[in-house]
């Protein structure tokens, strides 16, 4: 039966969320007390589940006697935990790509011993020291992968396919996430990549937001949902005002809420039900108070934005789905 408004999964990003506690412990070793005060939180906000979010806690670097005290502590607090977004560990980082594959390995353990159904990675790599000075690290540019290196693609199919394969053993949906100057970077080289791959367990999360934002030419987000979505197996929503004046060469980009931004989710929908799309959405905004705009986005999508009923035409998709 096709999801609708009301039972579409929709999680809370966990992006505001410092990855240290109050007594400046990381937070794989706090308490479980400051684990329920962010899941309580997240609950109080309006959301039945959250994205665990690995800035904040990195489920893979957990025992398992920790793993099962974070889905007790989540359970109490009446938090689902369907998906890990595991950001910034490129499986072909030149430095880390083998530490980062160890890591990926061990989040889908994890993932599976939590009962997720999904974990996203991607290519992005650690913010440079410049991006961090900035107060939106988008306008500085970071690591690029190297586009016409066959090797290095090559390296980042092998990588992703071992854990593609590794995923299914273990039940789960693996998704890609669309970020700037990565192979993964385009709806072209995007869906091209998970070709490659050729796992259908194995799809794109279309995280278009992270492209509208750059403070530069960009590719056509409507372009980018229509090549990508039929590949779409998970999805960060999040939106941003943008402003161009080519003539000037001047573009400038600040986040919005999901209704307010570049991107018309109500058309972006469209085409996400069209092409087969029943994954989870995580519902993600950077700056000021996050997650009561992730909140208010949450309430937009069930409200104006998903079939109010099961009886729509729902198309095929590419990849498995949740």
């Amino acid at each position: 039966m096709p999801y609708t408004a009301d039972n579409w999964p929709i999680t809370a990003a966990l992006l505001q969320f410092s990855g240290v506690d109050a007594q400046g412990r990381a937070v794989n070793d706090a308490d479980a007390s400051h684990w329920r005060s962010v899941f309580d939180e997240v609950r109080e906000a309006g959301f039945a589940n959250a994205d665990l979010f690995d800035g904040w806690v990195k489920p893979g670097d957990l025992s398992t006697q920790r793993l099962e005290e974070l889905l007790r502590t989540a359970n109490e607090a009446s938090i689902g935990l369907p998906s890990i977004s595991a950001i910034r560990r490129s499986v072909i980082d030149a430095e880390h790509g083998e530490d980062n594959l160890a890591y990926s390995h061990r989040t889908l353990e994890a993932a599976a011993a939590l009962g997720c159904r999904v974990v996203s990675f991607g290519l992005h790599q650690a913010l440079t020291p410049e991006q961090q000075k900035q107060l939106w690290f988008w306008t500085v540019e970071g690591h690029k992968d190297p586009m016409a290196n066959r090797e290095t693609w090559n390296l980042a199919v092998k990588r992703l396919q071992e854990l593609g394969r590794h995923a299914d053993e273990l039940g789960l949906l693996m998704s890609l996430e669309m970020y700037e100057d990565t192979y993964l970077g385009t709806a072209d080289s995007a869906v091209a990549l998970v070709k490659d791959i050729g796992l259908d367990n194995v799809g794109i999360n279309p995280d278009v937001g992270n492209l509208i934002r750059l403070h530069r030419p960009i590719e056509p987000w409507l372009e980018v949902m229509e090549k990508t979505m039929p590949y779409a197996n998970y999805w960060h929503v999040k939106n941003y005002i943008r402003d161009e004046d080519v003539a000037r060469d001047y573009y400038v980009a600040m986040p919005a809420p999901l209704e307010s931004g570049l991107i018309s989710y109500r058309k972006a929908f469209e085409i996400a039900l069209a092409n087969g799309f029943q994954g989870i959405i995580c519902t993600e905004h950077y700056g000021g108070d996050g997650l009561s705009v992730s909140s208010t986005n949450q309430r937009y999508l069930r409200e104006k934005i998903l079939p109010r009923t099961s009886d729509y035409t729902l198309g095929t998709s590419r990849v498995r789905q949740g």
